[in-house]
């Protein structure tokens, strides 16, 4: 008997094949009831397992933490700048942030998706259709203006042969890597800085800066930028212009690391994790965020982290 039993299997080769097709269907049935929930639960306690809990960050890292226990750690970092990409990079990996903010605004968002090379040939043509795209996006002396600090822009790029942005191309890129990472643009729309900034100077200072900035030709190299990474000179940059044009200070600077905090506080709310029905109580666990900005800005968002913040004025 068991020999006609082994003879009906090695005359069915199609019985064991079956048999295996059946457990895989049931192990497929058995993930498929796995709810979004659960699903969800899994791979956050996935991200949580690789998150650092004393995590190995640069120097020019700064932590802050929020009122409801959230952490913030602010990337301060050179725009054109090598060592600030890796800065980034690091940061984001030891971090495995729930947000990635950058000083980015809707305008400005396209250097996200171009290549370097682009970027660079787009970063050093600086024509008559550019300018008359400034003017028309922002009136005509926002637009002169935004035209003259993108020749300065072009300048650095000139002499550096580097586009700018790339540590927030880099902070898009390993944002995406992961799980559940939003990316946020946290700066004011360039129109209303530029608006902003023209309405605070007198004619002759719009003249004198205009002229400064026409002129300017000084070789940069790439020692100079990645000394704006050290907090002490750039402090004493800062001061050199605030006595020069301090009502432009307040406009490019000051009014955006109020706009800069402020998104950041935003993006550093708490999670709310997902329900298995609605009957289950709400939880909601402190969110870790990471900022990528300026060197320049990051005193100022320090400063102004722990204050009451309304951006209504500073958007008119």
């Amino acid at each position: 008997m068991q020999e006609e039993q082994q003879s009906e299997a090695a005359a069915d080769p199609m019985s064991s094949s079956d048999a295996l097709e059946d457990d895989q269907k049931e192990t497929s049935d058995a993930s498929s009831n796995i709810s979004d929930a659960d699903a969800f639960k899994i791979l956050l306690e996935m991200k949580m397992k690789k998150r650092q809990k004393k995590p190995n960050l640069p120097s020019t890292v700064t932590e802050l933490v929020t009122e409801e226990g959230s952490k913030v750690f602010v990337v301060g970092t050179a725009h054109f700048s090598d060592s600030s990409k890796r800065d980034v990079v690091k940061t984001i990996q030891e971090v495995q942030p729930d947000v990635v903010v950058v000083e980015l605004c809707q305008y400005r968002v396209s250097m996200l998706k171009m290549d370097e090379k682009t970027l660079l040939k787009e970063a050093k043509e600086i024509n008559l259709e550019k300018l008359q795209q400034a003017i028309k996006q922002n009136g005509v002396m926002s637009g002169l203006m935004q035209m003259l600090l993108l020749k300065v822009s072009a300048h650095i790029t000139e002499q550096l042969g580097m586009a700018p942005g790339g540590e927030f191309r880099e902070a898009f890129k390993e944002a995406g890597k992961v799980p559940f990472c939003k990316f946020h643009l946290g700066d004011r729309p360039i129109p209303v800085t530029f608006k902003r900034a023209i309405a605070a100077l007198s004619f002759w200072q719009k003249v004198k800066l205009a002229w400064g900035l026409c002129f300017l030709s000084d070789p940069i190299s790439k020692d100079d930028v990645e000394k704006c990474k050290q907090k002490d000179l750039l402090e004493q940059m800062m001061a050199e212009m605030i006595g020069e044009f301090p009502d432009l200070h307040r406009t490019i600077v000051s009014e955006r690391d109020i706009y800069l905090t402020y998104m950041l506080k935003q993006a550093a709310k708490r999670i709310e994790l997902p329900r298995a029905s609605e009957t289950e109580p709400r939880k909601c666990i402190p969110s870790v965020v990471v900022g990528v900005v300026g060197m320049g800005h990051v005193p100022g968002i320090e400063k102004n982290w722990n204050t009451d913040l309304n951006i209504q004025e500073i958007m008119r």
